[in-house]
């Protein structure tokens, strides 16, 4: 006869350093805990109706099979968990850009994404307060070592299923049984997430997706962004589009696709968050014209092609739920109405549900908006939507 013990995984050591985990530690199978410890109390980044905060950093899998340290935040309810365990969130956060500085973990008050990664927290805690354990995942590349593979459908998902893993195993009172929420870049992701969860994650149970005005039609947002004959900030998306595209295929050369004035810009990157990445002395000094080379070459259809496939009209086994404002000036409403008949075309009508906001007040910070705004209008809603789904806790 042979008996196992549970080894509790190394506590992780403080500052950035928990950040880059040595490659011997990069071994095991993914969604195992490399490391974790308790956030600082007085961080940004900790939820306020959480029982506990802490960082983890955990094994995936990046879409070419590489093993990758992934990092994000666990945040446990202070109710006491039911006959089974407490059911699980999965958050999957908006756009804040590709530098690691911006990762929802990394927050600080004075931080360049600070307003988009804490603007959610109210949501969260509402999770939170049903009792809900939350688990958040700052992405492949978001924190971490390596380029944060933005909208690259895979990489999201991994990184959102495999911290539920993480979780589960550093808090064996977590259940088996989660749904995937997600934000804008997050709502793709969600979506993503959802679609892959039956073959990455068998042993867990997804009760449910809901995604908050998701991005879609990448491949058509790019082609009218080429057509701009004025400089435009929104052209900090088309390198956060870049980022995904190039990680899903690495046979495409920056300089085999971009003008010769954004291959100049296009280390920022990974050294700017989303709203300096809009600004006049990097890509939002940009033309449509000026974004891509005119040469109709193998790899820009090859790039053409990563951009049709970060579209979220997934086959997806959970229900769905989607919403969105009407007047988002951020996520096009009309491009999400199309995704909402596709998702209803390719999972029946049935499994699809959509709650448009023709009345969504705008975020306090102009910066934000009604795009940011939705989140707090549909807040009930969701939360409402989901206690419908998982396991009752009361």
């Amino acid at each position: 006869m042979t008996t196992s013990t549970t080894v509790q995984p190394p506590k992780a050591p403080e500052g950035l350093e928990a950040y880059r985990p040595p490659a011997s530690m990069l071994k095991g199978t993914h969604g195992d805990v490399i490391w974790y410890r308790d956030l600082d109390s007085n961080s940004p980044a900790c939820l306020a109706n959480a029982r506990s905060n802490e960082l983890v950093v955990y094994l995936s899998e990046s879409v070419h099979g590489k093993p990758i340290a992934v990092s994000g935040i666990i945040a446990l309810p202070k109710k006491a968990p039911i006959d089974g365990g407490y059911p699980v969130i999965s958050w999957a956060h908006g756009t804040v850009g590709c530098a690691d500085h911006c990762a929802p973990s990394r927050d600080v008050v004075d931080g360049e994404a600070h307003r988009f990664n804490v603007f959610p927290h109210p949501l969260l805690n509402k999770f939170l307060d049903r009792g809900w354990a939350v688990v958040m995942t700052d992405y492949e590349g978001l924190g971490t070592e390596g380029p944060h593979p933005y909208l690259l459908g895979k990489s999201q998902a991994r990184g959102i299923l495999d911290i539920v893993r993480a979780a589960r195993q550093l808090h064996p009172e977590l259940s088996d049984q989660f749904a995937i929420v997600g934000h804008s870049q997050g709502g793709q992701a969600a979506l993503f997430g959802a679609h892959h969860a039956p073959e990455w994650t068998p042993e867990l149970t997804l009760h449910g997706v809901a995604a908050m005005a998701p991005a879609s039609a990448i491949g058509t947002l790019v082609t009218l962004a080429c057509e701009g004959e004025e400089p435009d900030e929104g052209n900090a998306f088309i390198a956060l589009f870049l980022s995904g595209a190039f990680a899903g295929d690495p046979s495409i050369k920056p300089e085999d696709v971009l003008g010769p004035e954004a291959l100049k810009v296009y280390h920022h990157v990974e050294e700017r968050g989303r709203i300096r990445l809009g600004s006049t002395d990097s890509w939002g000094k940009l033309t449509g014209k000026q974004l891509f080379r005119s040469d109709k070459s193998t790899s820009r259809l090859a790039l053409f092609k990563q951009f049709r496939d970060m579209h979220p009209n997934l086959s997806i086994q959970a229900p769905i739920r989607i919403s969105q404002a009407v007047a988002d000036q951020r996520v096009n409403a009309a491009l999400t109405t199309i995704l909402v008949e596709q998702l209803k075309e390719t999972n029946g009508e049935d499994k699809v549900t959509y709650r448009p906001y023709l009345l969504v007040p705008p975020a306090p910070d102009p910066e934000l908006g009604i795009h940011f705004g939705l989140i707090s209008k549909d807040s009930d809603a969701v939360t409402n939507w989901l206690a419908g789904l998982l396991p009752k806790v009361e």
